[in-house]
């Protein structure tokens, strides 16, 4: 059974950044961040090979957001950047077998942590 536990959540203002992270006990997974939004279903953010070699982003993030990973740590970041109130949500972490966008393809799933940018 692989675990994850995120971190990092908080308030800010627009314009502000935070950087996620993501604990897991196995780093032999692809993983991604996804968020949700009040009224919204779950949502793809980024996702990162097993290897930290192919990184992917939704065009709402790209430029702004950087998916990371440590694997000595076995913890994946995610930088955000240029923050804005649409980005509010609560952000999920997911582990699973290959790099996807799609939330099926993720077998494992943290508790999620909160995200709130205020204008």
């Amino acid at each position: 059974q692989v675990q994850l536990v995120e971190s990092g959540g908080g308030s800010v203002q627009a314009g502000g950044s935070l950087r996620l992270s993501c604990a897991v006990t196995s780093s032999w997974y692809a993983m991604a961040w996804f968020r949700q939004a009040p009224g919204r279903e779950r949502d793809f953010v980024a996702g990162i090979s097993w290897n930290g070699r192919s990184t992917y982003y939704a065009d709402s993030v790209k430029g702004r957001f950087t998916i990371s990973r440590d694997n000595a740590k076995v913890t994946v970041y995610l930088q955000m950047n240029s923050l804005n109130p649409e980005d509010t949500a609560i952000y999920y972490c997911a582990a699973g077998a290959s790099g996807s966008r799609n939330r099926a393809d993720y077998r494992y799933w943290g508790q999620g942590t909160q995200v709130t940018v205020s204008s």
